[in-house]
C-alpha cells in the first residue's frame, strides 16, 4: 500500500492527506501524454466567463477518451489506498482534467465536494488529486482548510465560472499543498478547497478522480455521475462497464511507445 498509517489517521482526523511520489516517473510521463494530446486536439473548455483575462480550461470525463485513464482508478495501490481511506467497496463517480495556462490561468473558488455529491457522511467520499505537472503557490496549486469538513457551508454559483459554485471560507487555517509531479493529495467530500490562479510562465495540469463508499453511499449517488465499481464483489476490473479487462501497465506502455 502506498499510503502511511499515520497519512490515513491524518486523513480522518483533518479530512486530507498527501503522499509524495504516488505515481512513478513513467507513469506520470504517461499521463502528461494523455494530457498533451487533448490539449493538442482542443478537447479541454475554458469554463471561465472572462475568457480575455482569465482562462481555466476543464475536460470530463477522462476515462471516455483515454484507455489509460480508464484504467488508473483499478491500479492495485490506488484501489488499496482509497480503501485504507474510505474503505470498500468502492466506485468510481468522476474523473476530471483541469489546465491553468501560463500567466492568465485562473484559479477555482473555495468550495467543497459534498456540495455537488449530497452524502450524508463527507468521509463516505474522497477526491484523489494528482499533479500532472509540479505544483506550487506560484502555479495556483491545490489549498485545503483542514478539520472543517465538518462543517456545513453555503454555496452559490460562482459568476467567474460558467457552472461552478463557490463558498466563503475563513481563510486563515488554510494549507496548500505542494506537490512535485506524480504526487496526490486526497480529501475528502466535506474538505474545504480551492486553486490559485497560475502566475507562472508554464501551464500546470491536475487530474481529480472522486470515489465514494458504495455501502455509505447507497441511494445517493446520483444517475447523472459515473457508476465504475472499482473494488467488492460486484467489481470485474472493467469488463462489465468496458466490455474488458483494463490493465494499467499496458497503457503506460502504449502511450510511451506511441506519443503525440
Amino acid at each position: 500500500m502506498q499510503v502511511s498509517a499515520d497519512q490515513v489517521q491524518q486523513f480522518k482526523d483533518v479530512g486530507y492527506t498527501t503522499v509524495d511520489a504516488f505515481f512513478e516517473p513513467n507513469e506520470i510521463a504517461a499521463m502528461r501524454l494523455e494530457v498533451d494530446k487533448w490539449v493538442l486536439n482542443e478537447l479541454p473548455r475554458d469554463v471561465s466567463t472572462d475568457p480575455q483575462k482569465r482562462q481555466n480550461f476543464q475536460l470530463i470525463p477522462l476515462h471516455e477518451r483515454s484507455a489509460l485513464f480508464r484504467a488508473l482508478p483499478f491500479v492495485p495501490k490506488v484501489v488499496e489506498t482509497v480503501g485504507a481511506l474510505i474503505g470498500h467497496p468502492l466506485v468510481k463517480i468522476l474523473d476530471q482534467m483541469f489546465l491553468k495556462p501560463a500567466k492568465v490561468g485562473m484559479g477555482t473558488h473555495w468550495h467543497t465536494d459534498n456540495a455537488y455529491f449530497h452524502l450524508p457522511d463527507p468521509m463516505a467520499g474522497v477526491a484523489m488529486w494528482i499533479a500532472i505537472d509540479d505544483a506550487n503557490v506560484a502555479n495556483g496549486t491545490l489549498k485545503v482548510v483542514p478539520g472543517a469538513f465538518r462543517k456545513i457551508f453555503t454555496h452559490t454559483k460562482d459568476v467567474d465560472s460558467d457552472h461552478h459554485i463557490r463558498t466563503q471560507i475563513e481563510e486563515a487555517g488554510a494549507v496548500s499543498c505542494e506537490l512535485e509531479a506524480g504526487s496526490v493529495a486526497f480529501f475528502c467530500f466535506g474538505t474545504p478547497h480551492a486553486t490559485g490562479d497560475n502566475t507562472s510562465v508554464k501551464p500546470r495540469a491536475g487530474v481529480g478522480i472522486h470515489f465514494v463508499n458504495e455501502a455509505k453511499a447507497e441511494g445517493h449517488i446520483s444517475t447523472r455521475w459515473q457508476h465504475i465499481r472499482i473494488s467488492g464483489n460486484a467489481a470485474s476490473e472493467g469488463q462489465r462497464e468496458y466490455g474488458r479487462r483494463v490493465n494499467f501497465e499496458r497503457e503506460v506502455n502504449r502511450v510511451l511507445d506511441s506519443p503525440p
